[in-house]
């Protein structure tokens, strides 16, 4: 067995719902990835066919595809070392989401959480049925490449469970097929807070965008908005959650960044104003991402290249895909197409 082979396996993907990742992407995602590498078989995949949960451009769609996979390698995934692709370019996510949509019960999905408060926002009405089953697509995401873990934030919990409960399902009835994964849930700097509304989680989906910090903003915006970010009405910095969120997420903004402990930055901000912590978090942000950026644009300046290397690792990634659907669609009873040896 090779060493590839040999190593546990792991998957994960970020949506392309924006023009850029943001630091709460990459600290608490993109980073943990990229350490992954060395230890695991590693996927990492676009999911374009979720962002059509929602009504998208497509051109515009296209576009943040390609920057989002841009992004991913300029923030530290090596093509050769991870399988990098796009969800839509291996169909069996698709052909595999059905099976599992029909051992799904009706209940079973209505309780998932992000379904409820995303159709909550525009009126179940007019939320689309894709919406209410992409959890189950989800769940097809992670079985049909058998990980034994899943990187996820702690609010995609759910969605993992689901695919754990799915997987017991499948193997009891037709027989053993799927590996059970594990949720791999980031304990340190796995949340980086909105910079505006520091109670609630760097988003996307943020009420504005000076809450944010994206990899691909100029320098200059990032360095604004990191020293425009909400503190609190007295100047003593301190770690506090619950009485001094702004303060405490800048601080764990920059102890992520530098490695530094919370308790040694907050002694040597003793007796300082918060400008002295925001000029230091905006200049660690800006050194970090600023490289990421710049390659970026460099990938992105290649379309043709860039697409080669998704087509490449879409190749690899239904290499593994299409042995696992075959043996799904055995098990369910689907007749073979002609000229298949069963």
């Amino acid at each position: 067995m090779s060493e590839t082979t040999s190593r546990p396996r792991v998957l994960s993907g970020m949506q392309p719902s924006g023009n850029s990742l943001h630091l709460g992407n990459y600290l608490g995602a993109l980073v943990n990835w990229v350490k992954t590498q060395h230890d695991y078989q590693t996927l990492f995949f676009i999911p374009d066919m979720h962002a059509i949960t929602v009504a998208q451009d497509p051109a515009q769609l296209r576009e943040r595809t390609r920057k989002t996979a841009a992004q991913y390698i300029a923030g530290g995934i090596d093509v050769d070392k991870s399988i990098l692709f796009v969800q839509s370019h291996v169909p069996e996510h698709a052909q595999l989401a059905w099976v599992l949509n029909c051992i799904t019960g009706f209940g079973e999905a209505s309780r998932m959480t992000q379904f409820k408060d995303k159709s909550a926002k525009g009126g179940a009405e007019a939320a689309s049925v894709g919406l209410f089953t992409y959890p189950v697509l989800m769940a097809a995401d992670i079985l049909l490449y058998r990980p034994q873990g899943v990187p996820v934030g702690d609010d995609q919990r759910q969605h993992v469970e689901l695919a754990r409960d799915l997987a017991k399902r499948f193997n009891h009835r037709f027989g053993e097929t799927f590996t059970v994964p594990e949720a791999f849930i980031q304990k340190e700097g796995a949340r980086i807070y909105d910079l505006q509304n520091p109670t609630a989680k760097m988003s996307k989906s943020a009420s504005g965008p000076n809450g944010l910090i994206n990899l691909m903003d100029d320098p200059k915006v990032t360095a604004k908005r990191i020293k425009s970010a909400v503190t609190d009405a007295d100047t003593v910095i301190a770690h506090d959650r619950e009485n001094k969120p702004g303060v405490t997420n800048l601080l764990e903004i920059l102890s992520t960044l530098t490695e530094k402990p919370i308790q040694s930055l907050v002694a040597d901000y003793e007796g300082k104003m918060y400008g002295h912590l925001k000029a230091d978090v905006s200049e660690a942000v800006v050194a970090r991402i600023e490289p990421i950026r710049s390659r970026t644009l460099e990938l992105l300046d290649d379309p043709g290249e860039l697409d080669r290397l998704l087509a490449q690792g879409a190749a690899k990634a239904r290499g593994i895909a299409a042995e696992t659907l075959a043996d799904v669609y055995a098990k369910v009873g689907f007749l073979p197409p002609m000229g298949t040896v069963v």
